[in-house]
């Protein structure tokens, strides 16, 4: 045998181990549908859940996938409901929602999401409707037209439920009795199953759903199933959504604005005025997508800067009551507008407030009479000689007037321990001081003379 013969052999030897040790490199099993996209819904959609359903939503549309929805909120929030579900209703591919897991909730705008969908599923223990408040920020508001849109969406998809009920809070068997939901599965890979030969409307016609998983060997090997490709939003959109409730905020801009007062104490700007700032960051963004009532949130900062007054005049007055009754006023105003499902809840609101006052009232008061008392002391040892109890290069202890203070070298030279030192002025808490003249560094260990 030739040597390039030689060669083809082992090349085919090769191959054919290379087939056997990975079957799937060569080919893989044609699947029996198009993808599924499961696209996880949770809590009030907001601008920044909103995008990334959006996001999700043309994805899917150009994949030709079919979109599941998990749905599991209790409305929308600053966001128009309405121009979702036409979204929806309009999608090119079917869209299927299933309202889970327990205790999952579909109400307001996310019950529109279920109007418009193709299919509805639902949890055992969840709950459909109701349909008011559409906007949990605004419940007071319908928007224009909203009973011709649902039944439009309704007609396009050939869905038929009793609206009668729609303004309940309904189970799932209820749900699924009235025409709410055609399918009841505790989870969504069992929806997914469950719905799989069914046909469903979309804007283009009828299609006959092909959403079987495969669970088996043979199933894989046949060709059965589809390829499901879960999306939830990433770490950045779920800090925006997390942020963005009335609770949230409202604890953020509070302990923000604690930690900013604390710096009133303190030398100096240091970690907790920079988390304070990063806090009331978050908060800020977090009013930026829900916008609370101007008039309360004014007179909950009216209340802080009444209560930092006392703080700084270091002592405990009527600024500081006025302060606590302003702070548990305006607490409850600035969102006391919105539905009962993001509400603040009274007992955060009060326990604030107690904090608020045993914070400002008393605790920020005597850190600030002690700091006093400590620069006061401070400036009393300026003049006086100490003694270096270790080495200053350039800060250091300092031994003066019984106490250790913490030194800071005025002098190009490090001094020695055991050095004579004196205090020439005080930053903050820290003692400057310079070598006395002529002193070498061989003093004893013994305390300084506080001359």
């Amino acid at each position: 045998m030739s040597r390039s013969s030689l060669r083809i052999v082992i090349v085919f030897v090769l191959v054919g181990a290379a087939s056997v040790a990975v079957p799937g490199a060569w080919a893989q099993p044609e699947t029996s549908g198009p993808p599924i996209d499961v696209i996880k819904i949770e809590g009030a959609i907001d601008g920044p859940l909103l995008s990334f359903l959006q996001e999700r939503l043309d994805r899917s549309a150009a994949d030709g996938a079919v979109v599941v929805v998990q749905l599991d909120s209790a409305g929308s929030l600053g966001t128009d409901a309405v121009a979702l579900a036409d979204r929806l209703a309009a999608m090119p591919v079917p869209v299927l929602v299933w309202v889970g897991a327990v205790p999952a909730r579909a109400s307001g705008g996310a019950l529109l999401m279920t109007y418009s969908a193709s299919l509805v599923g639902v949890a055992p223990g969840s709950q459909t409707g109701p349909l008011i408040p559409v906007d949990l920020g605004s419940p007071g508001d319908v928007p224009p037209g909203l009973d011709a849109s649902i039944e439009g969406w309704l007609a396009g998809r050939a869905r038929t439920p009793d609206r009668t009920f729609e303004d309940e809070a309904m189970t799932a068997q209820q749900a699924l009795d009235r025409g709410f939901a055609e399918v009841a599965s505790p989870s969504v890979l069992d929806f997914v199953n469950a719905v799989d030969g069914r046909t469903v409307q979309t804007p283009g016609g009828p299609v006959v759903l092909r959403t079987k998983i495969a669970t088996t060997d043979a199933d894989v090997e046949a060709g059965v199933g589809v390829v499901l490709r879960f999306n939830e939003p990433g770490p950045v959109k779920r800090l925006q959504h997390g942020v963005a409730t009335p609770s949230m905020i409202y604890v953020l801009l509070v302990l923000g604005l604690a930690s900013i007062a604390f710096e009133l104490t303190q030398p100096g700007f240091g970690f907790a005025g920079f988390a304070g700032l990063f806090l009331v960051g978050l908060a800020g963004y977090g009013i930026w997508v829900v916008p609370p009532s101007w008039p309360g949130f004014a007179v909950m900062a009216g209340a802080h800067g009444l209560l930092v007054l006392d703080v700084v005049r270091r002592r405990f007055g009527p600024p500081t009551i006025a302060g606590v009754g302003a702070f548990a006023a305006g607490s409850w105003l600035a969102y006391g507008g919105v539905a009962d499902a993001i509400r603040i809840s009274p007992w955060l609101l009060g326990g604030a407030t107690v904090g608020a006052f045993l914070y400002y009232g008393f605790v920020l008061t005597v850190a600030l009479q002690s700091r006093d008392r400590i620069i006061s002391t401070q400036q009393g040892l300026i003049g006086l000689v100490g003694e270096a109890r270790g080495r200053l290069a350039p800060d250091g202890p300092v031994f003066v007037k019984g106490a250790m203070w913490r030194g800071r070298n005025l002098g190009g030279e490090p001094i020695a321990p055991g050095s004579k030192v004196r205090i020439r002025g005080v930053d903050g808490l820290v003692l400057k001081v310079e070598a006395e003249p002529g002193d070498l560094g061989e003093a004893g260990p013994g305390p300084a003379d506080g001359r």
